[in-house]
């Protein structure tokens, strides 16, 4: 296992053979695939192929109370931390900005910080917000919440709608965070588990079912697992599926 700058590294990754798995977003993957050099993509990734639709990533944008953040257009010459430079997280961040008709020169300050990171300085009142692409109950900013007080900032859904797939619009329940009395809408995007070509068939078969027979464990694990469905596994799912995925579906009736 490879500790790496997120989606676009290790797509890129997998393109090249170093790698026989790896998690990305949606967003990510449709990038790759068409070979968005913009997006970090040198060329098109056409080796990439699909295993499974997991659980979505929320996108959410937290301010400190005091910095009065409370919409997008609040950020207006704020500062911003908007996740490692194109990270999936930082993608995300440009498709909501681009789609409420902003940039990040709006901005008063843009850094492109890992979560933990980003907390620590809100909490310090050296940032004022940061826009994190996660599962919901992130740590980061369950850690912030309770540090201080905090805004959820909303991303409404036309705006979420002007983006349109691989993005849909979804609300944060009241109470996900401390403070937090409403339920606030926002964007999310699939999580997607990815392969490529080159790996077989039968490795492909096995960790497509050990992912499936495996979720009561993975749930106890990790809360976003909870949100893994095999009835939603190629849902929106951007490049061809791995033949050994395939076969597992059809065996579970998924694919006729």
């Amino acid at each position: 296992m490879q500790a790496t700058k997120a989606s676009v590294e290790n797509l890129n990754l997998l393109q090249a053979g170093r790698g026989e798995i790896a998690f990305s977003l949606g967003d990510s993957v449709q990038e790759g695939w068409k070979g968005n050099k913009e997006a970090g993509f040198p060329a098109k990734l056409d080796k990439l192929r699909g295993i499974a639709a997991i659980y979505p990533n929320y996108i959410q944008v937290v301010a400190s109370a005091e910095s009065g953040v409370k919409t997008l257009a609040d950020l207006k010459g704020k500062s911003l931390s908007v996740g490692a430079p194109a990270s999936g997280t930082e993608l995300n961040a440009r498709a909501i900005f681009t789609a409420a008709g902003m940039s990040y020169k709006d901005l008063g300050k843009t850094e492109y910080l890992p979560f933990a990171e980003s907390v620590e300085l809100i909490k310090n009142r050296q940032l004022d917000a940061t826009l994190q692409s996660a599962g919901l109950g992130v740590a980061s900013i369950r850690d912030l919440a309770t540090s201080l007080k905090i805004n959820v900032v909303a991303i409404p859904a036309a705006e979420v709608a002007k983006i349109g797939a691989p993005y849909v619009s979804v609300k944060i329940p009241a109470g996900t965070y401390e403070g937090q009395t409403a339920d606030v809408e926002t964007a999310a995007v699939g999580n997607f588990l990815i392969t490529h070509s080159g790996v077989s068939d039968e490795t492909v078969y096995q960790m497509t079912k050990l992912l499936f027979s495996n979720l009561p464990k993975l749930s106890a694990a990790h809360a976003a697992a909870k949100a893994i469905d095999v009835k939603k596994a190629l849902e929106g799912m951007p490049v061809p599926l791995h033949p050994g995925a395939e076969r597992y579906y059809k065996e579970v009736g998924l694919i006729k």
